[in-house]
């Protein structure tokens, strides 16, 4: 039973902290654009700009 005395407040506290750190994320903007990170890790902003979108069945030969 002591440990309970000391365990409960360090539960309430972390879980304080853990929330804490949730809405400190959610007002600084964090959570604001989930794609965004995913398609920047695949695809490079060159990349992406200086081609012409493949369109299926079209012959692409240069001469």
């Amino acid at each position: 039973m002591a440990n309970l005395i000391f365990l409960i407040p360090v539960a309430l506290f972390l879980g304080l902290l853990g929330l804490g750190g949730f809405l400190w994320a959610m007002k600084s903007g964090q959570y604001d654009d989930l794609e965004g990170a995913s398609y920047r890790a695949l695809f490079e902003e060159d990349e992406m700009d200086n081609k012409e979108p493949f369109k299926y069945g079209e012959n692409h030969d240069p001469s």
